[in-house]
């Protein structure tokens, strides 16, 4: 059988299913079938038959987290049964110290929000998906839109930020957005004055 033009090499032999299942647990945003069978090298509608099979095995055994459609995709999430303990462990790591690259970051999305994931990697000149996904888990920052040029998600700071920096709004930041290093800028460039804070304190200081 000869392999569709549209797959990746090797990915139109895998077994649907699995291949379904370890695709969708890197995602951070739902994903259409047609690009999963794009990707998979599968029709779509096995694609979207496999998915409803899979969602409703999930159901069935009692799995802690569900296959859901949602917002024209596909994506994991906790079934609501378990959000108590989702949340303990989420809150049990507010007690933390933020590293230095979720403060680097999170100013970064403080000065120039709302950014894109892309920009704030671009501004940093590292990758910063996981430390963003720590930032939303502790409730820094929030999504707030998309771009419309490309449809990336839009990320900004929340009240709880605010509540956390001692700043009754984004106006009472200090006057640094002219200072934070553009996209093409060698990244380590001084970054001195830029606030900080640490997760279990309220009182920010300056590094």
């Amino acid at each position: 059988m000869t392999q569709p033009q549209t797959a990746e090499p090797g990915t139109g032999q895998l077994e649907l299913k699995p291949a379904l299942e370890a695709v969708l647990m890197v995602v951070d945003e739902p994903v259409t079938e047609e690009h999963l069978a794009k990707v998979l090298g599968h029709p779509r509608r096995a694609v979207a038959r496999a998915l409803r099979e899979l969602a409703d095995e999930y159901t069935a055994q009692r799995r802690g987290f569900e296959l859901r459609f949602v917002a024209g995709g596909w994506r994991y999430y906790t079934r609501p049964a378990y959000a108590a303990a989702v949340e303990s462990f989420v809150l049990d790591g507010q007690q933390a110290r933020l590293t230095q690259a979720a403060l680097e970051t999170l100013a970064v999305i403080a000065y120039r929000q709302p950014v894109s994931r892309s920009r704030v990697s671009a501004v940093r000149g590292v990758n910063c998906d996981g430390v963003i996904r720590t930032l939303l888990q502790r409730g820094l920052i929030e999504e707030a839109g998309t771009e419309p040029e490309t449809g990336a998600i839009l990320y900004g700071t929340t009240h709880y930020f605010l509540e956390r920096m001692g700043l009754r709004g984004l106006d009472e930041l200090p006057e640094l957005a002219p200072f934070l290093p553009e996209a093409d800028q060698v990244e380590g460039d001084s970054q001195e004055g830029v606030p900080s804070f640490d997760a279990d304190t309220d009182e920010p200081h300056e590094t």
